[in-house]
């Protein structure tokens, strides 16, 4: 297991009450973190950079950023109920990345304008991806003015809301 792992497992048993909203998501989320980690590294091979626990679309989800062998980065999501991978995303650094480079459509600023007006706050990562089926997005993990932190994907062609999660804690690199 390698250091950064270890420092997540260490801190979720030391400061529980520091990064979780509340003890009833510390104890449901963790309940198959083991599991999801194992699955996870069976789909994509590499180091865990980052570890998140979310909530999309109801659902807890761990999401573990891998660095594969060649310097990529990828974004594989877990189910924390059942510890099936339901998401793998492609990282890419930045828009002119041919794949990036070939949806998208609108501009940095617009997909800012468009994930701020809908949770104004300050913009504290960014991140270019593309999906499982070829969609370029906008990753922004906003911290919202009501004090939460939020993840919005804005599609890269259209610049429609993809994807709205919230963020319980996280581990690792921002």
């Amino acid at each position: 297991m390698n250091i950064i792992l270890k420092t997540a497992l260490l801190s979720l048993l030391i400061f529980p009450s520091i990064t979780h909203a509340n003890e009833d998501e510390y104890a449901y989320g963790n309940k198959r973190f083991e599991d999801c980690l194992k699955v996870v590294m069976d789909t994509k091979q590499g180091t865990v950079i980052k570890v998140e626990m979310k909530v999309e679309n109801d659902m807890y989800v761990y999401e573990f950023d891998i660095r594969d062998e060649d310097n990529m980065d990828w974004d594989v999501e877990c189910a924390a109920d059942t510890a099936k991978v339901i998401e793998i995303e492609k990282e890419t650094f930045g828009t002119q990345h041919p794949m990036f480079l070939k949806k998208m459509k609108i501009s940095l600023e617009e997909a800012k304008t468009v994930a701020l007006s809908k949770y104004p706050g300050e913009i504290i990562e960014i991140e270019y991806e593309i999906e499982e089926d070829g969609l370029a997005v906008y990753e922004f993990d906003i911290n919202t003015d009501e004090g939460k932190e939020m993840k919005v994907e804005i599609n890269a062609t259209t610049g429609a809301i993809h994807e709205e999660t919230l963020e319980i804690w996280q581990i690792g690199y921002e």
